[in-house]
């Protein structure tokens, strides 16, 4: 049974009719005014530094998603990371905060090292999320972002796959597989197509950084936004015989009340689902730039709400506790009553968390951190 304290501050949203340049789906319309939070009535969240056994900060791993197996949590370094990060899932103990492991940076699998995009997953690409498949605990999906570091491709698969639909290089969708020698491979990858009615629009750099996956084989993709300035939600149906094709998997958007604004940069930066009492989907969403966590039902039974959130760290120092200015999730998982969240630190705004001298080499780092709360029963209700 979940905690029953009095829900963070949110703000339960009225399904509204407004026209954007999406399709119809069931639009929650906010302003951005919105009331801001008191202090009591934000959800606190206190994290700690990921060490590791050689330093007491994980350095540099530009952590992107997060998920869980077998009691671990993993993440996954994006193509900003330094390059020892890339390429590999990075398995953390929960209750420590401690790296306890990385995977080997992954292999190729014959089909993938073919394919018109083994260049870049060869070489530093931008790996944004991470899903895990409910019925392989070994399958796991991950997908990318930005490739205009990698140059164009070859005249046949440019021409191939040139209506994305979105940005010139198509985003991948790319199958992970660990064998039981823990090594992983990238065993598929297909090319995710946008319809042009969608208006998705060209943002190399703000595309995909949420996924998540339903036991019925739904997957879920947070884009960060669309042509309109929006935050988006589509999804994916993964059905047997999906990863046979080569071809475009074109995406379609789910009935959700996903927030809209009128202006400002209010990102999707994050994706878990959780199954609440009673069998309902909610998708949880991470909108880093507000620090709010978003909780949408699948269903859409139960109104969105957007949680207020606040971000400190805990200092093993005489910095002590501390607010963070800027904490940047980008990753969040259920495991059982807790939500978890780990941050991707923004290196163009990192350093401003800086309070004292004794925490400035972890923020010169890059370090991430590891946050938690308790889910709360209103949220869903």
């Amino acid at each position: 049974m979940l905690n029953n304290w009095p829900v963070a501050a949110f703000i339960v949203v009225a399904l509204s009719s407004v026209t954007t340049g999406c399709s119809d789906n069931k639009d929650a319309a906010f302003s951005e005014e919105a009331p801001s939070a008191t202090t009591s009535s934000v959800l606190t969240s206190v994290g700690r530094w990921i060490s590791t056994d050689t330093s007491d900060v994980m350095q540099d791993p530009q952590t992107s998603g997060l998920i869980e197996i077998n009691g671990q949590l993993v993440t996954i370094a994006d193509g900003s990371a330094a390059f020892e990060q890339q390429r590999k899932l990075h398995f953390l103990d929960k209750d420590t905060a401690t790296l306890t492991a990385s995977s080997n940076a992954f292999k190729l699998a014959t089909r993938v090292r073919r394919s018109c995009f083994s260049d870049y997953l060869t070489n530093a690409p931008d790996l944004e999320a991470l899903a895990s498949d409910p019925s392989n605990s070994n399958v796991i999906y991950t997908v990318t972002e930005d490739a205009t570091r990698t140059g164009t491709l070859s005249t046949r698969c440019e021409k191939k796959y040139q209506n994305t639909g979105s940005t010139d290089y198509p985003t991948l969708l790319v199958r992970l597989e660990r064998d039981e020698n823990n090594s992983v491979t990238m065993t598929h990858v297909r090319p995710l197509q946008f319809p042009t009615e969608f208006e998705v629009g060209n943002f190399p750099n703000d595309g995909i950084e949420g996924m998540a996956m339903a036991k019925d084989g739904t997957l879920y993709l947070g884009l960060e936004k669309d042509k309109a300035g929006q935050p988006r939600i589509f999804s994916l149906n993964i059905t047997d015989d999906f990863w046979q094709s080569a071809d475009f998997a074109v995406v379609d958007e789910p009935d959700l009340s996903v927030p809209i604004f009128d202006a400002g940069s209010h990102p999707i930066n994050g994706l878990a689902l959780y199954s609440a009492e009673g069998g309902n989907n909610f998708l949880l969403a991470a909108a880093r730039n507000d620090n709010e966590v978003w909780v949408i039902d699948v269903a859409g039974e139960v109104e969105t709400k957007r949680i207020s959130m606040q971000f400190n760290v805990s200092a093993d120092n005489e910095c002590g506790e501390y607010v963070m200015d800027n904490a940047s999730i980008e990753g969040l998982v259920v495991v059982e009553d807790t939500l978890w969240l780990i941050n991707d630190p923004w290196k163009v705004n990192y350093l401003k968390n800086i309070k004292c001298e004794a925490e400035t080499p972890r923020y010169e780092a890059m370090a991430p951190l590891l946050f938690s709360v308790p889910l709360n029963d209103a949220w869903f209700q």
